[in-house]
Parts: C-alpha cells; structure tokens; sequence
C-alpha cells in the first residue's frame, strides 16, 4: 500500500509504503499545489481509560464477547487504535463478568485482541470520601488486596495492565510494589491522601496520576494538599480529561508546565453513555444525566461530573488551544506516550513501525477547534473510513 499524507511531526509531505502491517519506507516529498491539502498522519490514538459507548459499559453484567467488538469499533471511529477497556467500582460479581468478558472477546477476535492493549480497573481500591469518591458507589469501595485482585487477574486471563487506586490505605504500598512486580502499572486516583501516603506510594512504584485534578474534593487546604504532591513528583505522569468540562483552561495550562508535556497522558475517559441524545440515564444503578453541553453529571447535580461522553481528539485540540503546545506534543500525549507508559508497541511513521495510524484534518486548518477523523488503520489495515 502506498500513501501520500503531511506528517504529524514534521509538517512535511510524505511517501508511506506499507507492507506485512508494517512501514517499509518513507520518502519525503516536495510540496506541490492540490486541489486539497492531503490530511494529516500520526500514530493511532492509544485511550487508556475508555468505559464504553453508546449505551455499553464493560462495568455491566449485561456485557457479552460480541458487545467489548462493538464498542471497540466505535473507537476506531475516533482514531483510537488501541484503548485500555477500563471498569469502575462495582461488587466483585459485576467486575469478574466483566473482566471475563473483555478475556472472551480478546481470545475470539483477532482485531479485539490487537485493540486491547490491556485492562485498566479504576477501583474498587479508591476512598470512601464524597468527592475524591466522585460516582463510584461507596459500599464497594475497599482496602487494597493482592489476594482479592488476584482474582480479577485470573478472570481477566492476565490482562489487567493498569490499576487506579488510594494509596491513603495502610495496605497499599505492599500492594503496589506487588503490582509492579507483576507487570501491571499503578495509578493513584481518587484519593484524599496526605504528602506521605503519596510519597510511599511512589516509592513502593505507583508511575501515574489518574484524571489528575478530578476525583477530588470540592475544597482543598491551600497547601500541602494532594494535587501539588503529585504535580511536583517528577516520578509520576498525569492523565488529563481534557474535554472542556472537566478542567479549566488555566489548569491545563499549568499541569502540563508544571509536569512538562513529556509526561502528560491524554484520556477521554469516555462513559458508555457517551454517544447517546441529552437526557436521563440510569447506569450501574445510578442516575446519570447527559446535558445539553455534552456534560455527564449525576442527575440533578449539574456540577458533578461522572465521566465524560466526548472522544479523545476533543482532548487533543483543546490541549493545544488550553496549553499551547504543538500538534506533536498533543499527538504523542494521545500515543506514544501512553503506549510507552503500559510498555505496549504503538504506531509509528518510520521503517520498521507497525502501520497504526490516524489520518485526519484539523478544522479550521488555523487555530483548529476540531478533528476530523478521515480514517483508522491497524497493522495497515483501514478499519474506519477511507484512504485515497
């Protein structure tokens, strides 16, 4: 296969050979006038915490094999050649289904397996506290358990990649350094701890911060508190839910100064309402409402937030026009940056690269406020849209 598009790094127009899945060469090319600019290339997206869509959550024991494809194809809608499928807190029967599942379907499908860069369970190991709780159902939040997640990890069939929880418990410094000494990354999240917690935890391997800024309380002593620890700990990455909903302009700004944009991780955090017209919900026994802006909030409470409903290319350029940092920089933060925090392979414009890829154009081509997915493609293969 040979493609003619502009390069995500370079700005610079280029010749792609694909073969066997894989990049065989790249020729840069002169630019030459065109009835249309040709669209953008870049590493296909990489989600690590994507909850469902369109109805389906993979927190659910309605989940089948056949509903984790679907949701996966509704992805690769939005550039996303591989997600982290990501469950919430819920009694251990609903995550078992669920993990069991997610293990199905990776082992009957091909293009699910290649997807499915791993599971990230974001909880149940999180605080009990309102706010740093956000919607996740107190009566299932606990302690961190190596025996307990083990369990998971069996029904997941090993896949379970990323885990999120408090280190505010006496038990989780084991608990993370067992982790870590079995492959599956940490995250802290939904947390109220104080400094030392914090520092324990890292200390014992925790490497990210999940949706930093969210999952916390509504007010917050000045200092120290929970959100400068794990800004000026140069040990951890920081997920950013960057929708325009879920973190002000200003504060994007300054996490990604303050962390560098090296170690910023782009989600969307995308709920499995996400996709569906304004109104009310009900999901995972709880009423959630969709407003008219796109927010996701618990239903009569328009300032609680419990998830989000826009794809990760909102991140993208809203990250640019938030941070001020380049298409490059919002790009890898959407891919290899995450891929490179799971240690996972990701799409690359080089030689020897697997061909995952996003094409797309930025609209208007000038300070863009949107991006346009023109086409998917995994191992070199177009699985959304299509290609000239």
């Amino acid at each position: 296969m040979q493609l003619l598009a502009r390069r995500y790094d370079t700005g610079r127009l280029a010749q792609f050979e694909v073969r066997d899945g894989r990049v065989r060469s790249v020729r840069d090319c002169e630019e030459e006038p065109a009835p249309r600019d040709p669209c953008w290339i870049a590493p296909g997206l990489v989600d690590i915490q994507i909850n469902g869509y369109g109805g389906q959550e993979f927190s659910s024991l309605e989940l089948t094999p056949e509903k984790v494809a679907a949701i996966v194809r509704e992805h690769e809608r939005f550039g996303v050649t591989a997600l982290c499928p990501t469950l919430t807190t819920q009694a251990d029967d609903v995550l078992l289904h669920g993990l069991a599942m997610i293990a199905r379907a990776c082992e009957s499908s091909p293009a699910v397996e290649r997807a499915v860069v791993g599971i990230h369970v974001e909880g149940p190991y999180i605080s009990t506290e309102d706010g740093p709780r956000g919607a996740h159902p107190r009566e299932h939040c606990r302690a961190p358990d190596w025996g307990h997640f083990r369990r998971f990890q069996e029904a997941a069939g090993g896949r379970i990649a990323l885990v999120t929880l408090s280190p505010e418990y006496d038990e989780a410094p084991d608990f993370i350094a067992r982790a870590t000494a079995s492959g599956v990354r940490v995250a802290l999240g939904h947390t109220g701890a104080d400094s030392q917690q914090i520092h324990r935890a890292v200390d014992a391997g925790a490497r990210l911060s999940t949706h930093l800024g969210n999952g916390a309380h509504r007010q917050l002593r000045r200092h120290p508190n929970y959100l400068w620890d794990q800004l000026g700990e140069d040990r951890l990455a920081a997920s950013l839910i960057v929708d325009g909903h879920h973190l002000p302009p200003e504060v994007v700004r300054t996490f990604v100064r303050a962390k560098s944009a090296e170690r910023i991780v782009l989600v969307s955090d995308v709920s499995g309402l996400a996709g569906l017209p304004a109104g009310r919900y009900v999901s995972s026994g709880c009423e959630l409402e969709i407003l008219p802006d796109g927010r996701l909030v618990i239903a009569g409470q328009d300032q609680l937030l419990a998830g989000a409903s826009r794809p990760i290319g909102d991140g993208i350029v809203n990250v640019m026009r938030f941070a001020g940092v380049d298409l490059r920089a919002a790009i890898e933060m959407a891919s290899t940056q995450p891929a490179s925090l799971l240690g996972k392979e990701c799409g690359g414009l080089r030689p020897g690269d697997v061909a995952d890829w996003i094409l797309f154009r930025l609209v208007p081509a000038e300070r863009p406020t949107s991006l346009e997915v023109v086409a998917t493609l995994r191992a070199g293969e177009v699985v959304y849209g299509a290609i000239d």
